[in-house]
């Protein structure tokens, strides 16, 4: 497809990398001279140094032959301008980044009369993945595929896990379950293990399965699988604003922090069952009179970084078994950050450019340009997960997995039939219209057959 990008922050760049290597012709705009340059040298990609709501620029960049625009700068008022321009110029698909609560209400109208194909809200998105994580404590990062029907989680190793010093086929013996331990990552190694591989104490795990299966799996190695009972929220905008909101439907006692009066008045009238607090939740002495000690989860998400990384911290000093959550908006904290071991850390960036890269292979679909359904990059970078839609014509249909020629570091980590979740074995087969998650260490794949050696 062709596809123009209009704002080269964090987002756009990963959006650029991303679709740029998946075979789109993309073209970018961005008004800063040196980006544009590092973006051209670094990536297949044409590049344009202008305003993206400027009509003569947006032509300059193809819009008229443009299959789908996506406008991700910092302004939302900007964003919207540029997708009204596409579409009148181009007729093709658009996506903005939409940040501000006040048109959150308004979404239908904008989409409808601006004719918006998406709009992304990156701290509704991060307020989402909060929400999830804290219903399912034990992992420390999560994903959906197949429609919701399965997921990805991740979770670490604790020293006193019932399944450390244990291999994967002895566990499987022992604990009959239905899920997959598909990655291990150990000190920045990364593994995709066979049933010999034996699991260590602080090693990072992804499991992948339907959904009630994994949380059969947690309860049989004695992790928790019920959601958070409390939460205190540090951070009173949008994001904690969303998260609240979620979490009193969840019935979840809910305690939010804001320094300023007057936003804290606001949320008090939005955020009637919640506690709303007016002072710094920075200050330890407040935090522990206001329950720090015993409420189950703690989600920092104030707007700096260096705030919400030591708030957890300290609160993983007093009280060890609450769930943390950090807010992190620059992606390059992301090695300094995994060494602090501080629980989950939601990315507002990432999230967002994995939305917006949900939406683009979908569309891609639908010309019949590929067959990935989704993918998830984990364990940074080093792993994919793909979902692929299986057509009648494949390779891979009615041949037991056991006798299929996989590539080295590729594995079939389960298959959705019609809604049937089905974690596969050495017999199984894949047919026309599954869709089917794998899991591999060979960057590229674009379709299912790519998995044969």
């Amino acid at each position: 497809m062709q596809i123009i990008i209009v704002g080269c922050g964090n987002v756009g760049v990963a959006l650029t990398e991303q679709l740029s290597g998946e075979g789109h012709d993309v073209t970018v705009i961005e008004q800063r001279r040196d980006v544009i340059q590092t973006l051209v040298n670094n990536f297949d990609v044409m590049g344009i140094v202008g305003n993206g709501a400027s009509y003569s620029v947006m032509k300059d960049a193809g819009i008229e032959y443009a299959d789908l625009m996506i406008a991700v700068t910092g302004n939302d008022e900007f964003n919207l301008l540029c997708c009204l321009i596409a579409r009148k110029a181009g007729h093709c698909n658009t996506i903005a980044r939409v940040k501000n609560p006040i048109y959150k209400k308004e979404v239908d109208f904008i989409k409808e009369e601006l004719g918006l194909s998406l709009i992304v809200n990156p701290e509704e998105l991060c307020a989402n993945e909060a929400a999830r994580l804290l219903k399912f404590p034990a992992a420390t990062k999560i994903e959906t595929f197949a429609r919701g029907r399965a997921e990805i989680v991740h979770m670490t190793v604790a020293e006193d896990s019932r399944i450390a010093s244990k291999s994967l086929k002895d566990l499987q013996s022992e604990i009959k379950s239905k899920v997959l331990i598909a990655v291990v990552e150990r000190n920045d190694e990364v593994f995709i293990p066979r049933g010999d591989f034996i699991i260590c104490p602080g090693d990072e795990l992804t499991i992948v399965g339907a959904s009630r299966n994994i949380a059969d799996f947690f309860r049989k190695i004695g992790l928790p699988t019920t959601r958070v009972r409390s939460a205190i929220i540090v951070g009173g905008g949008s994001t904690g604003y969303y998260l609240a909101q979620q979490l009193i439907t969840f019935g979840i006692d809910v305690k939010l922090f804001d320094r300023d009066i007057e936003r804290c008045k606001a949320l008090s009238e939005l955020l009637p069952s919640a506690l709303i607090i007016n002072a710094d939740g920075t200050d330890k002495d407040t935090l522990m009179e206001e329950g720090l000690m015993g409420t189950e989860s703690f989600v920092a998400t104030t707007n700096v970084d260096e705030e919400n990384i030591m708030l957890s911290m300290y609160v993983k000093s007093v009280n060890p078994k609450a769930k943390l959550i950090t807010k992190v908006h620059r992606v390059n904290y992301g090695d300094i950050i995994d060494t602090l071991q501080i629980g989950s850390i939601v990315y507002p960036k990432h999230i967002t450019a994995q939305r917006i890269l949900k939406y683009v292979r979908g569309m891609s679909n639908s010309l019949g340009n590929n067959s990935i359904e989704a993918l998830y990059k984990m364990n940074d970078g080093k792993v994919e997960a793909l979902e692929f839609l299986v057509t009648e014509n494949s390779k891979v249909i009615g041949v037991p997995l056991a006798e299929m020629n996989l590539k080295k570091g590729v594995i079939v980590s389960l298959i959705n039939r019609h809604g049937e979740i089905i974690s596969p074995t050495g017999q199984s087969t894949i047919q026309a219209g599954d869709t089917v998650i794998i899991i591999t260490s060979c960057m590229g794949l674009q379709d299912i057959s790519d998995i044969l050696a």
